[in-house]
């Protein structure tokens, strides 16, 4: 139970990376707040903020929180954070992993689709962590985890869909500025990417249906790596872009056949790396 009496602030918990994290995270013990949008069932969505809580109370001894949140807005942010702060008594580490994606090209990129990855991805990522900082700096062993790439500055990676490539290393630079401006608090503040594509709803609505499902793994192996990097000492890990293989692997771990959602399949390798 490394997580014991730990409580932990997921975005975009009600599914997909943000709900696996979870599940580990509750089955070492966490106590969880899902700040999530989802409150009514979507049939091209698996899950809400209320079934994802059901299936995460079942993991382990912490409690639950399911709270309805919209991070683009500064005041649902606030509520969500007192709302974990009143239950749980304060709050241990925040993983910033809500985010909106559009592989689109500049000319095919409309405004609301920029403002929806910015406000979400950047602005949320940023005033999340702005509103957790007074509650982390109480807390023993804390930390920040975004679900952003290394900042791979290869002119390619902008090219084919700029505005969300903008929005993802958004998050990534506020990984590496942070880092160092908590440094005094004794705050980690990390990246975390996977190796592959993760069979999640983006990857089954959005970028290639089943037959990238199908050379996806599953989000569990980014999950258990976040459980790795959440258990080391804050003020020691602080700063890194972490890839999920490499991490697992410092571990001696090198078997990933159990996550691959098809072992007869070749991988995919994901964006920016």
């Amino acid at each position: 139970m490394k997580f014991a009496n730990k409580t932990v602030l997921i975005t975009g918990g009600s599914r997909g990376i943000g709900k696996a994290i979870a599940l580990k995270l509750a089955s070492e013990g966490a106590n969880i707040a899902i700040a999530a949008k989802t409150v009514e069932p979507n049939p091209k969505l698996d899950g809400t903020i209320f079934t994802a809580a059901e299936e995460i109370a079942k993991m382990g001894p912490g409690k639950v929180l399911p709270l309805q949140v919209d991070i683009r807005f500064e005041e649902s942010i606030q509520e969500a954070v007192n709302a974990t702060v009143n239950t749980f008594g304060g709050i241990d580490i925040l993983v910033n992993n809500a985010s909106a994606i559009s592989l689109t090209r500049t000319e095919e990129t409309e405004a609301k689709r920029w403002d929806l990855m910015h406000g979400i991805n950047v602005r949320g990522t940023f005033f999340m962590s702005k509103a957790c900082i007074p509650h982390l700096k109480n807390a023993h062993n804390p930390h920040i985890l975004n679900l952003s790439p290394p900042l791979n500055m290869e002119a390619g990676w902008f090219a084919q869909h700029l505005a969300y490539t903008m929005s993802k290393y958004g998050m990534s630079m506020i990984v590496l500025g942070l880092a160092e401006e908590l440094k005094p608090l004794r705050i980690g503040v990390n990246a975390l990417w996977p190796r592959t594509t993760i069979a999640t709803a983006a990857v089954q609505n959005l970028l290639g249906g089943d037959f990238l499902m199908q050379r996806s793994r599953t989000a569990d192996i980014v999950a258990d790596t976040a459980a790795i990097i959440l258990a080391r000492p804050s003020f020691e890990c602080t700063g890194n872009f972490f890839i999920d293989e490499e991490v697992l692997k410092s571990e001696g771990i090198d078997d990933f056949s159990k996550y691959a959602v098809n072992p007869a399949h070749k991988l995919m390798q994901d964006l920016f790396i």
